[in-house]
């Protein structure tokens, strides 16, 4: 099995979503991306143009699988002809690893195509840690998973997500897609402290970042993944990277997608912004 301490140091460096509207700027131009990260879901029950340009490109970059349907935190019975595929479409374009989301899509068998927020509770705590192990022991490798965006909370909770996702990734070994926008999102919906947040993650389980858009509202922001990164994810994103060293990261952009040139020159802006915070991590270590 792959172990988790493999990924998190495997640093791609800046890669993009793989998306429909951009294949033609691909496959025409080979551009220089380091890495392409591909919604699994597009890529499974399904044949023709969508996987031979996926064939095309696990031919000539690294590709990681993101998912939106594993449905982790519900009570439905562990899908495994869907884990057997994925773990199938994993072997097809060598995918570094596979991630999916903290959340549950569906119940009783119906997807609700959304996804949905856990209570942060021992119970939950308990009931995610042994399904995780399970779909580890499928898959023959370490989950990687989002923490989410949500607009909602429990009433109870006995962890903060944090805490949360410390005591998950203690007991199951999996890793983590830790979301900056996410973060950002979730901290001006509920009122928490982005930074402390940030400072409380367990970064040697943190495999890579997402970075993205999202949409301002009167009462609260919704990650939609359709405008350039705001300057105060950027900012977060800096403190990220001072706080584990630097990883893997990918710009989303899922609606009102730009040419292909202008997504790919907001991706590289974390180039910089990361470069920067690695400097001023490294200039406050030599003061002290």
């Amino acid at each position: 099995m792959t172990k988790l301490r493999d990924l998190v140091d495997q640093n791609l460096g800046i890669g993009l979503g793989l998306r429909t509207t951009h294949y033609e700027d691909i496959l025409g131009k080979w551009p220089a991306v380091d890495w392409f990260e591909i919604l699994s879901e597009n890529y499974m029950h399904t044949g023709g143009r969508p996987v031979h340009v996926l064939d095309q490109v696990a031919e000539r970059y690294p590709v990681v699988m993101h998912g939106v349907s594993m449905n982790i935190g519900t009570t439905d019975p562990i899908d495994r002809a869907y884990l057997s595929e994925l773990k199938a479409l994993a072997a097809r374009c060598n995918a570094r690893w596979i991630s999916d989301h903290i959340c549950w899509t569906g119940v009783n068998g119906q997807n609700l195509h959304d996804l949905l927020p856990l209570p942060y509770t021992e119970a939950a705590l308990r009931h995610l840690v042994a399904r995780v192990k399970q779909v580890q022991d499928v898959l023959e490798r370490p989950l990687v998973l989002e923490n989410p965006s949500t607009y909602l909370q429990f009433a109870g909770a006995d962890f903060t997500e944090p805490e949360f996702l410390r005591e998950l990734t203690a007991a199951t070994g999996c890793g983590l897609l830790m979301d900056v926008n996410n973060v950002f999102v979730c901290a001006e919906n509920h009122g928490f402290d982005a930074e402390a947040y940030l400072r409380a993650v367990p970064w040697d389980h943190v495999v890579y970042f997402h970075l993205a858009g999202h949409t301002v509202h009167a009462t609260h922001r919704l990650d939609t993944h359709d405008h350039p990164v705001c300057k105060e994810v950027w900012q977060l994103f800096a403190l990220a990277n001072r706080l584990s060293g630097g990883r893997s990261t990918l710009l989303e952009w899922d609606a009102n997608i730009p040419d292909f040139a202008t997504t790919h020159r907001e991706a590289k802006k974390a180039l910089r912004h990361g470069a920067r915070a690695r400097e001023r991590g490294a200039l406050v270590g030599a003061r002290r």
